[in-house]
């Protein structure tokens, strides 16, 4: 990957800096199908060793997409998945559900769609408001005792919420959105880096083409080092702290290969100092 190897996600499992997020790969109808195989197929070839999806993405079908791709899994794969939101069968909508009988059904369903006995990596999509954290955490504990998941990570969660759920079992990842155009969960990014948790920011290059002052200065950079503004977004999230693993998604081969190819993007100290000034920051020692 470059200057940016691995990060030891869990303290034990090495992942290249920069993963992929399967969320926007159509499942239908089979042409659509064949391409977004040929993706995840072609993520691995680029040396992506973090591959996310989600009980979320199509109810399921995202993860079975991924199985077909990629199983059996290379050993230097390692695919995370999510749980924690169910659909509401009155009205069809998403709603959380941390229950931890919930949590353990959709465990289950997760280990059968992805064909394994184990899941590397799995996080609770969102913190259920209407269960206590400490079960919600408390079952993914359990969980992991039993070998059913390896590592668990948590997703869209402040300091503190961090922090309680530390104290209940050990927490390897935490998804939260960031970018160099959305810095507000900074101090969740320092809390991580304290703890040498990996921080995987979800839409990490969104807003690169938009048409907004900070988007025209990134395409500045950009120019200046012939890059895209999405490489410059995530070489910017790779130069900026080492638990930082981003996991672009996207449904073409030559998108994938550009992210990735944004490890070999070098930011000289004034660039990286003009990207740092984009975006409102939270001070870190706020929770």
């Amino acid at each position: 990957m470059g200057p940016h190897d691995a990060f030891f996600l869990g303290g034990d499992f090495p992942v290249a800096r920069i993963g992929f997020g399967a969320m926007r790969l159509p499942t239908a109808p089979d042409d659509v199908r064949t391409t977004s195989v040929e993706v995840l197929h072609r993520a691995v070839e680029c040396g992506v060793t973090l591959i996310d999806t989600a009980h979320l993405y199509g109810w399921g079908a995202n993860e079975e997409l991924v199985a077909e791709a990629l199983h059996p899994y290379p050993d230097d794969v390692l695919v995370a998945t999510k749980v924690g939101i169910v659909r509401d069968p009155a009205t069809g909508d998403w709603r959380p559900d941390a229950r931890p009988a919930s949590l353990r059904h959709q465990v289950d369903e997760g280990l059968r769609r992805l064909r394994v006995e184990q899941i590397g990596l799995l996080q609770l999509h969102r913190l259920d408001p209407a269960t206590p954290l400490p079960d919600q955490i408390g079952a993914l504990g359990d969980l992991q005792r039993e070998g059913k998941i390896a590592r668990i990570g948590l997703s869209e969660v402040s300091v503190d919420e961090l922090m309680q759920a530390r104290e209940i079992a050990e927490i390897a990842s935490v998804q939260n959105r960031y970018s160099v155009f959305d810095r507000a969960h900074e101090p969740v990014l320092a809390a991580c880096e304290q703890a040498g948790i990996a921080l995987l920011p979800w839409r990490p290059v969104a807003g690169a083409t938009a048409d907004t002052p900070a988007a025209e200065a990134v395409a500045e950079i950009a120019g200046e080092v012939g890059a895209t503004p999405a490489q410059i977004a995530l070489a910017w999230l790779l130069a900026h702290s080492p638990v930082l693993v981003p996991i672009p998604g996207t449904s073409r081969v030559s998108h994938l290969e550009d992210n990735v190819a944004a490890a070999q993007v070098a930011l000289s100290p004034a660039q990286r100092a003009r990207l740092d000034d984009l975006s409102p920051v939270v001070p870190r020692a706020q929770a």
